[in-house]
């Protein structure tokens, strides 16, 4: 799936305004190291966090825009491929020679709404790492012969995705819950499209989409601020501002469809089941009461063994009945839209309709008397998590939070503000949330495997309703 230059995964984001001279901001508390956040002249944020005893260092830039501003799905994650292969004064020898010799790593993946390119080195090598990716992404060839050659990595590329269950399921969701919109298409594209896309398509999504207004560089680590502006006036300045900054704003948000999707392999041991409702934006106000409720929900696997430990009540009625392998709550966001649900894989497949009427029971629980323990322990539990993924996976996931943030906020939310934000969370939110997010709203069902177990959708939709705890 990715060569010794690359790697890939998935995620979201939405826009900010650009200003007319360079700008220092920062953003700090007691527990974390200041962010920095310049804005040049042609929109494009600069943002680092220096880390004093880091000995290594990582950059990235990251764009606004990803498959779901493809004009032809599939263009945005085909042209992340196109940027690896050399410009007119480095071929693609030259481009990985170069990248060795410093000791360094690239990396890249496309997601729905988001498109990053990242290197990491020795703080000696950011000048040069800088340099390179401004190469790439300012200089790219896309020559035909190289656009012919990446069909066979991509389709490949697209045949593995098929076969990593995770990946497909909520591939499926998406698909279903926005039909025939952007937001639902397969990053990757269709065969037909992975197969005719052309060089007029790479240019055109190009020009339509990579400008510095929808643009951070972000450095963490071994990096100096000054410096990283520095080289971004030398190596990023191509990049012009976009005609229209604001364009975000005003593609109408998708429609959520209330759908189904059931892929049936009975070859398959397991079932795996994708069940949401319409969830809300990155940057809503609810959008840590919804993450606060997947917290309550909670998330489980046998394998652990740690049931009778766990808080969530939905984990001890599916691990005390044996009725799934795992399942886990998820709270996805996007620009204007987003996807809250639950994924389930099950060997138990004659009783998958108790695992979801349990479920959906627990959903609508939310609604009518969460408890106020179980409200505080699953804030603590969050809180946890969200810091401790930050300090536990180094300056890559630091690097993008800080573009993530940006790109939702406008500036980068301390770990205080993160803790306030979900401190603020009562369990009157909860409650009026809950009945507005799901208490008897539509649902998207993705389902592969073994399904036929699965009651049909009219019969899970009127769970949604006729509850009573």
């Amino acid at each position: 799936m990715a060569s010794r230059l690359l790697a890939r995964s998935l995620k979201a984001q939405s826009p900010r305004a650009s200003t007319s001279s360079i700008r220092c901001l920062a953003t700090a508390s007691p527990s974390q190291p200041i962010t920095k956040i310049s804005r040049l002249p042609n929109g494009l944020v600069v943002a680092s966090e220096h880390q004093p005893h880091a000995q290594t260092a990582t950059i990235g830039v990251y764009f606004d825009v990803g498959s779901r501003h493809d004009q032809k799905a599939g263009v945005a994650h085909f042209a992340e491929h196109l940027y690896f292969k050399g410009t007119p004064t480095r071929s693609l020898k030259q481009l990985e020679t170069e990248v060795e010799n410093i000791g360094g790593r690239l990396d890249a993946y496309t997601a729905r709404e988001l498109t990053s390119y990242t290197g990491r080195s020795l703080a000696s090598g950011v000048p040069k790492m800088t340099e390179i990716i401004g190469d790439m992404l300012s200089n790219p060839k896309f020559e035909t012969a190289a656009i012919d050659a990446e069909r066979s990595t991509i389709l490949r590329e697209a045949e593995e995705v098929s076969k990593d269950k995770q990946e497909a399921i909520f591939d499926h969701l998406h698909a279903v819950a926005f039909q025939g919109q952007p937001l639902g298409y397969d990053i990757l594209g269709p065969t037909a499209n992975i197969q005719t896309i052309t060089k007029e398509d790479l240019l055109e999504y190009r020009q339509q989409n990579l400008h510095a207004d929808k643009m951070v560089f972000a450095g963490a680590g071994a990096v100096d601020h000054a410096q990283l502006v520095e080289l971004a006036q030398k190596h990023l300045a191509a990049f012009p501002t976009g005609p229209d900054p604001m364009r975000r704003v005003k593609t109408p948000k998708p429609q959520f469809v209330g759908s189904e999707v059931r892929v049936r392999d009975d070859t398959w041991e397991d079932c795996h089941i994708a069940i949401a409702v319409e969830g809300v934006p990155a940057s809503s106000p609810d959008y840590w009461t919804m993450t606060v409720i997947a917290s309550i929900m909670g998330n489980w696997d046998r394998s652990l063994g740690a049931a009778p430990l766990l808080s969530s009540k939905l984990t001890h009625i599916i691990s005390g009945a044996s009725l799934a392998n795992s399942f886990r709550h998820f709270n996805l966001s996007y620009a204007d839209t987003g996807l809250w649900g639950v994924h389930i894989v099950t060997e138990n497949v004659m009783n998958i309709d108790d695992t979801v009427h349990f479920t959906l029971k627990e959903w609508q629980r939310m609604s009518m008397n969460p408890t106020g323990a179980e409200v505080e322990r699953a804030k603590s539990q969050l809180k946890a998590a969200t810091l401790l993924s930050l300090s536990d996976e180094g300056t890559k996931s630091i690097v993008e939070d800080i573009a993530k943030n940006i790109f939702t906020h406008g500036t980068r939310l301390t770990p205080k503000e993160i803790e306030e934000a979900i401190d603020a969370v009562s369990v009157e939110d909860i409650m009026r949330v809950a009945k507005e997010k799901l208490w008897d709203q539509d649902i998207a069902i993705a389902a592969m495997g073994r399904t036929e177990g699965l009651f049909d959708y009219a019969r899970i939709r009127a769970d949604m309703s006729s509850m009573i705890y």
